[in-house]
């Protein structure tokens, strides 16, 4: 007797170490990007990080400056509610620049860095995520050089020094996948945002899982992008617009919660091979691509398939007020 209950209790111990190791891994992640301009406060029940949009490069190309700081202590603030969320802030966004004067001076990038440090301790935030929408790349208006990318990696070298490894430090990239060297840069970050979306304009999807005859690019083209460029799937995080884009005559860019009120001249479409909802007019033409409950669901189906982090969204006031899309969301990727 006292022989067959030591074989169960070894049985047992072989089961629950095999079931250990086959959960194991980084923690999913659901991450909100949340902007200076909006006043919607979010639930953190649904989000496990909060990229604050924005802190800019300061004029003096050696520090931060931040936007709305009062909102941004009423972002920190939500972690009374939920003691496990995360919140960084994201430094940059379209048109925002000096990142490449900053990276080229090694005593200007050591001193943003210091800064990073001394923004992070003094709000109490979680990390840093960088968004330098591109290096080497003046198309959003900003400074560019060829030595932007090899700065990059420097830079987030010295990022990575100052805040520390107890410290998130991320980065938000571009789709395509160029511009940054991965290989270098991957062993000083936590994870990549891979912005999967604004890849298309109608009538083309912005943001489609897969190929169509309207897509452009798809959402699986940029992470395996991203994996050819040398990052592993664990580091992944697949990006997820609340908003739809759409034709010149109906609106360039259109938020989730305006597109479910839309009349009945406007009828909602399914592209299967996409896997993406769409906008017709009464003749049927495509005029906008935008994300529902049922392509968050497979694009989470995905996520999880390919083993990556996790998902994030541009940006959290785009949901309508049930929540509807940062809902399927979170229980797509954690399984609730």
């Amino acid at each position: 007797m006292k022989r067959h209950f030591t074989l169960f209790i070894l049985c047992l111990l072989c089961y629950i170490s095999g079931n250990t190791y086959l959960q194991a891994g980084p923690p999913k992640v659901v991450i909100a990007y949340v902007t200076s301009w909006t006043e919607d406060i979010p639930d953190p029940q649904y989000i496990t990080h909060i990229n604050y949009a924005f802190g800019h490069v300061s004029d003096t190309f050696d520090g931060i400056r931040i936007d709305n700081e009062n909102r941004l202590k009423e972002i920190v603030a939500l972690k009374k509610e939920n003691k496990l969320l995360n919140i960084l802030l994201s430094i940059g966004g379209w048109g925002s620049g000096r990142f490449s004067e900053m990276a080229a001076d090694e005593a200007k990038r050591k001193s943003f860095a210091k800064d990073c440090q001394r923004v992070v301790s003094q709000f109490q935030l979680d990390g840093i995520d960088i968004d330098w929408e591109y290096p080497t790349s003046s198309v959003g208006g900003i400074s560019s050089s060829p030595d932007d990318t090899d700065n990059f990696t420097l830079l987030m070298r010295d990022i990575r020094a100052a805040i520390g490894d107890n410290k998130l430090l991320t980065i938000a990239t571009a789709a395509n996948g160029k511009y940054i060297d991965f290989r270098s840069v991957s062993k000083s970050l936590d994870f990549v945002n891979i912005m999967s979306y604004d890849m298309g304009s109608a009538p083309w999807h912005h943001s489609a899982l897969y190929k169509s005859e309207n897509v452009r690019q798809s959402a699986d083209e940029a992470v395996q992008a991203h994996i050819a460029a040398g990052m592993s799937p664990d580091q992944l995080v697949l990006g997820i617009p609340f908003y739809g884009r759409g034709t010149k005559d109906f609106a360039d860019f259109i938020d989730y919660k305006k597109i479910i009120k839309l009349d009945d001249n406007y009828m909602k479409q399914w592209d299967a091979q996409a896997q993406a909802p769409y906008i017709s007019d009464s003749t049927g033409a495509f005029i906008c691509g935008y994300e529902n409950e049922q392509s968050i669901k497979l694009k989470c189906n995905y996520i999880k398939e390919m083993g990556l982090r996790g998902a994030m969204y541009w940006e959290y006031a785009g949901d309508d007020a049930h929540g509807t899309l940062r809902k399927a969301v979170y229980r797509g990727v954690m399984d609730k």
